[in-house]
This record gives structure tokens, C-alpha cells and sequence, in this order.
């Protein structure tokens, strides 16, 4: 597994190197929309934990609790143009963590695929990984840069390029189930399951493009519930939780 460079180490760790993707939607908490402080700062509580117990840690969050770029396509905005309003809602929501993280004397870093130096720094692989192997928290920010792909595609993307030990979506459920348990009371919990089979059976782990990419380099993933306190630390302790999609 990968090495975490210049974090300290806070004893044994299952995974060492973590790439966690946040949807949009769980930094706005039940306002539904916009950026709750408070949220905000439970979700850093918990980033913290885990930093501190010297895991190298890349984020990906969302945008859909500012403009989500499928929504307002297909309300009749141009697809292209509603995407990149996607991707710099994940800028803001990126520089919000931030602004939390350093408020409790954590060094992180927003790289962004959309250039605006004014703000943060570009994406590039190299530094990323050097800011990593320093000990600093990397939010990566700007989707892939691309219109038509999601965030969940830039998540496996970036944990592929940081070679992250797995990808952690963290979600409102405690896993992947065999429908929306909020709506299917009979609904199945998932503890385990291939990438074929999400594929195939089209369980909205994530869209396709990212769940290829994930089976083409052997990258675990793990579907957690983020509103259960303390989740990724004992995920990263070797823990079994949430749903492992895996080879």
C-alpha cells in the first residue's frame, strides 16, 4: 500500500492512502441547499480524525447543493454550459473545507482541472502527490475538467493518479442496497459485491465511466454512511463496513 510520506503515523493502518468523495449535497445538511457552517465542521471533524492518524488523504466533493450540471440540463440549459457550473460549485465547496480545515491548524490544498490561480493551485499530478507526501489534505476541485463527466468519475480518476488504496463515497445510507431503501422498505443491504455486478445490476453506485475505470486498475471501493460518526477511521483501521465493491 502507499506510503504517506511525511504524515506521522497514529498506529497500524489497513489503508494509508485514502481518496474520499463527498457529495455536494452533505455540506448543505437539511437547509437542502447552499453551505451549512455547521455541517461543514462536523464533516472536518471527522477529515481530521483521520488525518491525524497520519493517513494521506485526497477529497473529491461534489457540487449539487449549489448547481448540479444533469439537473439543469435537463431543465433546457445547454449541457456543456450547465456542467462547468457544476464543476465550479465543486470549487466553492472545495475552498469552504478548506477555510474549516485550516481553522483547526490542519495544511490542505485545493488543486483545481478548471485553472484560476487566484484561488488555488492548477491540477498537477506531481505536486498533488508531493503535497500528500508532506502531510497536507489535497481537495480536488473542477471535476475532471470536462463536461459530461461526473464528480464520482473524478474521484476514481484522482484516487487512481494519487495511487490511493481505495476510494471511500461517502453517502446517507450505511451501504449499497438493492434499491432505495428510503423508498423500498424490503430493500437488501449489499456488504459485498463485484464490479460486474454493480455494473450489471445498475445499483447506482456510481455511473459506469467511474466504476470501469475502478475494475480496470483494481481499485477497491467502499460505500459508507458519512453521518455515521467515527465511519472512515475505522474503515482505515481495517474494519469492515459499508459495502466493499472490489474484483
Amino acid at each position: 500500500m502507499a506510503d504517506t510520506g511525511g504524515a506521522g503515523q497514529g498506529g497500524e493502518l489497513f489503508y494509508r492512502r485514502v481518496l474520499l468523495k463527498i457529495s455536494g449535497e452533505a455540506l448543505a445538511g437539511e437547509q437542502k441547499f447552499g453551505i451549512s457552517p455547521p455541517v461543514v465542521d462536523r464533516l472536518v471533524e471527522e477529515i481530521r480524525v483521520v488525518h491525524e492518524m497520519g493517513v494521506a488523504l485526497g477529497l473529491v466533493v461534489g457540487g449539487g447543493n449549489i448547481v448540479r450540471g444533469t439537473t439543469a440540463s435537463a431543465e433546457g440549459m445547454d449541457r456543456v454550459s450547465a456542467d462547468y457550473m457544476g464543476m465550479l460549485a465543486t470549487v466553492i465547496n472545495a475552498l469552504a473545507l478548506q477555510n474549516s480545515l485550516e481553522r483547526r491548524g490542519i495544511h490542505s490544498r485545493v488543486l483545481t482541472a478548471i485553472r484560476m490561480e487566484q484561488l488555488a493551485e492548477p491540477y498537477i499530478r506531481r505536486r498533488a502527490i508531493s503535497h500528500l507526501e508532506k502531510g497536507r489534505v489535497v481537495l480536488f476541485a473542477g471535476g475532471t475538467g470536462n463536461p459530461y463527466f461526473s464528480t464520482d468519475t473524478a474521484a476514481v480518476l484522482r484516487g487512481i493518479e494519487m495511487n490511493a488504496d481505495v476510494i471511500v463515497k461517502a453517502t446517507k445510507v450505511d451501504g449499497i442496497y438493492s434499491a432505495d431503501p428510503k423508498k423500498d422498505s424490503s430493500a437488501e443491504f449489499i456488504p459485498d459485491i463485484t464490479y460486474m455486478q454493480a455494473l450489471s445490476r445498475e445499483l447506482g453506485v456510481m455511473d459506469a465511466a467511474a466504476l470501469s475505470l475502478c475494475k480496470d486498475n483494481d481499485i477497491p471501493i467502499v460505500v459508507l454512511n458519512l453521518d455515521d460518526e467515527g465511519a472512515v477511521a475505522r474503515l482505515v483501521r481495517g474494519e469492515r463496513i459499508g459495502t466493499l465493491v472490489h474484483s
